[in-house]
């Protein structure tokens, strides 16, 4: 089930596709992002400093009686640092991580969303509709204090994606 960007403010990221399937015992989405570095960004992460990236996915059954229902609220925290010793870019995700030879290729690898686990394959019920939305941005509050005072409403510290929305049929096959 493909969807469509959400329309909002212009950002530097957008996700051209994403999905949610059923694999095995639980659901994984699969997502391409395509985004950039701002010059900024380059140059901060290759003096030292880590950048937090994070991906967030939501997963809501809609109700005409009250709010939506909030069935899955994951979040994918990726840091981006450099190695001056070994001239390495290393991208992180929890326990592990991997190392690149250049920002643009570590950047490649953590835009491109594999068999994500966000549920269980009991947590939704098979012919229910679902609204699902996924997003992806840099997150200014991990930087350094004096650096988050600068990157106040400075647009090339905004590196960010629209909430990609799309519609999901539990027990439906959607390739």
């Amino acid at each position: 089930m493909a969807g469509a960007p959400a329309r909002g403010l212009a950002a530097e990221a957008e996700i051209r596709s994403a999905t949610l399937l059923p694999v095995d015992d639980q659901y994984v989405v699969n997502a391409d992002i395509v985004a950039e570095l701002t010059p900024l960004l380059s140059d901060v992460v290759a003096r030292g400093v880590s950048l937090y990236f994070v991906t967030e996915f939501e997963l809501s059954a809609p109700r005409w009686y009250w709010l939506d229902e909030e069935v899955v609220s994951k979040t994918l925290t990726y840091r981006l640092s450099y190695q001056s010793l070994t001239r390495q870019y290393r991208l992180t995700t929890g326990a592990l991580h991997q190392n690149f030879s250049s920002a643009e290729e570590a950047l490649r690898t953590m835009l491109r969303i594999r068999s994500w686990g966000v549920a269980d394959r009991a947590a939704l019920k098979t012919g229910r509709t679902y609204n699902a939305a996924l997003r992806f941005r840099l997150d200014v509050g991990e930087l350094p204090k004096p650096l988050q005072v600068s990157a106040f409403g400075r647009k090339d510290w905004n590196l960010g994606s629209d909430w990609y929305r799309w519609t999901y049929v539990a027990g439906r096959d959607s390739k």
